[in-house]
């Protein structure tokens, strides 16, 4: 679970976590920083650079996420000695009342405005909807969705057309 933890903050820099769990990864995320950090003073090649990425590549199996850590946020953190995470409480979840947090990189803070801002500097180009297949389909047939004007008006049918009267006494439970 920690590796899978692990593996994911580096990707995406958050992620909403227990605390108690947040708690345990954020020693095991910073210790690989810091594997990731003793590389950047070695050469390429040389044998301290390659068994940095050895011994991270134990705990985090996806390749990416590794290159990430060693070309993205180990140079990030280069100046700075230790504490690169930071666990942000949230809440109480609903179900078991379990204390939530978000455990975040340094530097990777959340902007809750950035898409707001994004959204008013690109008024003008604003990108077309994507088609689905059905919505595909319906053009290919001539189907396609109507506007409401040019829509029949639904008629209600009748319930006593259905089948008549309906029992709302429940069955008996058990055998004949």
């Amino acid at each position: 679970m920690l590796r899978n933890q692990a593996s994911d903050l580096i990707k995406y820099g958050r992620i909403k976590t227990t605390v108690a769990r947040g708690k345990e990864l954020r020693p095991f995320v910073e210790r690989l920083i810091t594997i990731a950090k003793r590389s950047l003073t070695a050469e390429e090649g040389s044998i301290k650079h390659v068994n940095a990425r050895r011994m991270v590549a134990i705990d985090i199996v996806d390749k990416a996420v590794v290159k990430t850590l060693f070309t993205d946020i180990a140079p990030r953190y280069a100046d700075r000695k230790g504490g690169y995470t930071r666990l942000l409480r949230t809440g109480y979840r609903r179900g078991d009342s379990a204390e939530k947090a978000e455990i975040e990189l340094l530097g990777s803070e959340f902007d809750p405005n950035a898409k707001t801002r994004d959204a008013a500097e690109g008024d003008a180009a604003e990108p077309k909807a994507k088609k689905t297949v059905g919505g595909r389909i319906r053009q290919a047939l001539g189907g396609g969705r109507t506007k409401k004007a040019d829509a029949a008006p639904k008629v209600k049918a009748d319930k006593s057309a259905k089948g008549g009267k309906r029992v709302t006494t429940p069955r008996k439970a058990g055998g004949s």
